[in-house]
């Protein structure tokens, strides 16, 4: 009799094991976690992409501050043939591109001073989404008339 309420345990115990799920309910799963998925890389895409844009602003203000520099030693801002290249090594350790792989343009005299940095952001073109050092509150020293 023991014998006999051992293989029976078994054999249930076998049944249970056997049944697993159905197609329908892996399939859920499946979705389910698709969908947490495509929310969390929706919300961090979205904070990678201010933190280019903070990173974009902060080089700006560095091109601006060493071009302040620049025009206190030389008495005017570079030209644009000269560029940003001019500024490195002693006014920034290195002139690199903007977060988005691209270089950053300098045109002197600017749009609405002596000169200005812009940032063409993920296009690489000039349009919506430009960065420029207009945007920074940083006051510059007005350009020298000839």
């Amino acid at each position: 009799m023991y014998w006999d309420k051992q293989r029976s345990r078994s054999g249930i115990e076998a049944g249970r094991l056997r049944r697993g799920f159905s197609f329908i309910e892996v399939m859920i799963v499946v979705v389910i976690i698709g969908l947490l998925t495509a929310a969390v890389t929706l919300n961090v895409r979205t904070y990678l992409d201010k933190g280019k844009q903070s990173r974009a602003r902060a080089d700006l203000s560095t091109f601006k501050s060493a071009l302040a520099g620049y025009y206190a030693d030389n008495g005017r801002y570079p030209t644009n043939d000269e560029g940003l290249a001019i500024l490195a090594p002693k006014y920034v350790d290195k002139v690199h591109t903007d977060p988005w792989g691209h270089a950053y343009q300098y045109n002197s005299p600017g749009r609405s001073g002596p000169f200005e940095v812009l940032c063409f952001a993920a296009t690489g073109k000039e349009g919506d989404g430009n960065i420029t050092s207009d945007d920074l509150d940083m006051p510059v020293a007005p350009a020298k008339s000839p």
